[in-house]
């Protein structure tokens, strides 16, 4: 299994301040989208990171490889929507997972 770090850049800066009535309802469809693959295992942790410079959105993803999580993000209802969302993706070299506290996992 492989971990990889993803930042969802929203399509302006103010976004988590001002968004309207079909941008809450977009952002209800990622967060039960996501919800999914947090019931499934592969969604480690995601939500909302208050950054000085701006917010944006973190997920931790354990997939078996850059293909699975491919094919999650790119049906992510906010990639979607075409409204300018993007993620930012790096693979983790190494993940310890405080629920295993056992010895760490490599990509």
């Amino acid at each position: 299994m492989a971990f990889f770090f993803c930042r969802l850049i929203a399509p302006r800066p103010t976004f988590a301040f001002d968004l309207n009535d079909e941008e809450r309802a977009l952002m209800g469809a990622h967060g039960a989208y996501l919800g999914g693959f947090g019931e499934k295992g592969k969604a480690v942790i995601f939500g909302p990171v208050a950054d000085p410079a701006g917010p944006w959105g973190l997920g931790i993803f354990e997939v078996a490889d850059e293909a699975e999580l491919s094919a999650i993000l790119d049906n992510d209802p906010t990639i979607k929507a075409g409204v300018g969302f993007r993620y930012e993706v790096l693979p983790m070299m190494q993940a310890v997972l405080g629920r295993q506290m056992g010895p760490a996992i490599s990509n």
